[in-house]
């Protein structure tokens, strides 16, 4: 009974270790494909565990060991892939930023095999402010005087999700010398846009009201949103003109809703075709000037603040080609920009800041913060 346990575990290991390799299936729970690439050094130990007890039982188990042992196996190179590829890319990542977005006296690698096992960093303490009293804000605080300040917008497919997602990279970045506003908007299909757009300038406009009591300067302030929030950063980023809007930072962003709108399914993983159509009133025949005002892709220009774009290219949820149109788009109109591009990577890499897809956020995230707010 026990060989079928362990015969069991590792076909269910390589299963779950080919998401670094493939799109996560629409039925699968894509967080399945997070925990396969951002957390699959833990697994691979669990995988090594699982060949080396079928590999030293294969003289009186013989086919059984065989049948253990293979997908054991196979499922620990996958599991490893992902740092094998982050640390292939954080080799050339430096020489990359440094060409696009200038040069950086970086303190630390962008992925070293050491830093998968550390702690995330100590919390600060956050404060909840309210811009209005529907729409309140986490304020992460940083040491740093009159600190540049990150706003953060939050996911959730434009009707779901709120503030206090993915807390610790706010904590992070408070650690670094930046505060971060986790700010609040309104949600689908009560609000339409461009509600989360005005949302989105209230919380602006709160911050450099109160920039002296929060000890921020509010002329140095940065967007950063992933999945529908990136959508609203980079819309936001790219219409509103505001020069205190220094950079803006998308995690798998759809940064054209009229091309991912005519490239989804009406029964993919997201129903993203639903949600764009109660995000934005209809479909892009019928609610056309919400459609182009929405997509910062329209919207780029030489004034457009630079940008940093961080995208996995088996993400089921925001095709990468999203982010390689955006940063296209940007080069023609010599933005300074960034791309990152992880191959193992889904929605969420940033979850576990000590992954792989974690370390090279962060690594390019400190680089880009440091160069914008110079």
């Amino acid at each position: 009974m026990l060989r079928f346990a362990f015969l069991f575990l590792a076909v269910v290991l390589l299963t779950l270790s080919l998401l670094t390799v493939r799109m996560s299936p629409d039925w699968s729970p894509w967080r399945l494909a997070v925990l396969a690439g951002e957390f699959g050094h833990w697994l691979a130990l669990l995988a090594l565990a699982t060949a080396l007890v079928a590999w030293f039982a294969r003289g009186g188990a013989g086919l059984w060991a065989f049948a253990t042992f293979v997908p054991a196996a196979v499922a620990c190179g996958l599991f490893l892939k992902p740092s094998w590829q982050a640390w292939k890319i954080g080799r050339e990542l430096p020489a990359k930023l440094t060409a696009q977005l200038g040069p950086f006296a970086a303190t630390r690698a962008a992925f070293s095999p050491a830093a998968l096992f550390e702690r995330d960093p100590a919390p600060v303490t956050v404060k909840t402010l309210h811009v209005t009293p529907e729409l309140p804000l986490d304020f992460y605080p940083t040491e740093r005087a009159n600190a540049p300040c990150v706003v953060a917008i939050h996911g959730g497919g434009w009707d779901r999700g709120d503030r206090t997602q993915l807390a610790p990279f706010n904590h992070w970045i408070a650690r670094h010398g930046y505060a971060v506003a986790a700010i609040s908007y309104r949600l689908a299909p009560k609000f339409q846009w461009p509600a989360q757009r005005d949302d989105v300038l209230a919380a602006i406009a709160f911050l450099k009201a109160h920039a002296a009591e929060l000890g921020l300067d509010a002329t140095r302030l940065i967007l950063l949103g992933r999945s529908a929030g990136g959508q609203i950063a980079e819309a936001v980023g790219y219409t509103t003109g505001d020069p205190a809007i220094r950079g803006v930072v998308g995690l798998y962003a759809p940064s054209d809703l009229i091309f991912g709108y005519e490239n989804a399914r009406e029964d993919d993983i997201l129903k993203s075709p639903a949600l764009m159509r109660q995000f934005l009133g209809g479909t892009p025949e019928s609610a056309r000037a919400n459609y182009e005002s929405a997509s910062a892709l329209l919207h780029v220009g030489p004034k457009s603040p630079p940008t940093l774009l961080l995208h996995g290219t088996i993400d089921a949820l925001a095709w990468y080609r999203h982010s390689v149109r955006l940063d296209a788009r940007l080069a023609e109109h010599g933005v300074p920009r960034a791309l990152v591009l992880m191959p193992w990577a889904s929605h969420g890499f940033e979850f576990n800041l000590q992954g792989p897809g974690g370390q090279l956020t962060t690594f390019a995230l400190e680089w880009f913060l440091a160069r914008v707010t110079e």
